[in-house]
């Protein structure tokens, strides 16, 4: 990629899954990372591996759902590297109860936006005042291919996540002109530690027999698309929701 060393940016939800695989490929590249998670120890555990490997991270606790939390990652990428260049916004959970609309709880309903919605809402106001000054930078969201597939067992998570969509959309028209680009990355089944501990090997296997790829996703898949964003070489392009999904969605 070109455009990515010397960057300096966060990658949210980077302990494990997706984010680490993100933060490897942004190190590799030559860029400066910050990783966060609720987990604190899978955050310092990841930057630990990229240092070994020659590059330049370091792991903090992130809540995603406290504003508080946001600043101090931003902070600590100014404290560490001096700058800021990017946000991968990458948290997502809050599934468990997440039925139908007859079936799923306020409670539920409550949990997803927070950690679906509202973290990407705060980490945008974190991040997006320093890179204004800075005369720019991008916003990475990661969806899911939930928000525009139609799942008939999940209410609350596809609804939070579509929410991403309209913020990419927010944040490119009005602040496009002030150098903020604003992406974001649906994956489809990707299978991460988490899925893989979760997913039986039947359920797996029906879903690549309906997938017209010769398998499932990777998280190095993700962080490909992640890196181009991130870089220069993604500079024209804004206001997107790319689908990473091995054409298990076909959409324009």
């Amino acid at each position: 990629m070109r455009g990515l060393k010397g960057k300096v940016g966060i990658v949210a939800g980077g302990g494990r899954g997706i984010g680490a695989a993100t933060a490897r490929r942004l190190a590799e590249e030559g860029a400066c990372v910050v990783i966060g998670d609720i987990n604190a120890g899978w955050a310092q555990e990841t930057a630990q591996l990229i240092c070994d490997a020659g590059g330049q991270a370091v792991g903090v606790m992130l809540d995603g759902t406290s504003a508080a939390s946001q600043a101090n990652i931003v902070q600590a990428a100014l404290s560490e590297f001096g700058a800021l260049d990017f946000y991968h916004s990458n948290l997502a959970g809050g599934t468990e109860g997440d039925i139908d609309i007859l079936n799923c709880t306020e409670e539920v309903l409550d949990r997803s936006f927070a950690i679906n919605t509202k973290s990407h809402f705060l980490a945008s106001q974190a991040a997006m005042p320093v890179m204004i000054e800075r005369g720019g930078g991008a916003m990475i969201y990661t969806s899911s291919g939930a928000a525009t597939s139609g799942n008939p067992m999940q209410v609350a998570y596809p609804m939070t996540k579509n929410a991403i969509h309209a913020l990419v959309r927010h944040v490119a028209r009005k602040f496009g002109k002030q150098g903020i680009r604003a992406n974001a990355i649906s994956p489809g089944m990707v299978m991460t530690e988490a899925l893989s501990q979760h997913l039986t090997e039947e359920y797996a296997q029906q879903f690549l027999a309906q997938l017209p790829h010769t398998r499932l996703g990777k998280p190095e898949d993700i962080a490909g698309a992640v890196a181009f964003l991130a870089s220069d070489d993604g500079q024209w392009v804004n206001g997107q929701v790319w689908h990473v999904n091995g054409g298990s969605v076909l959409r324009d």
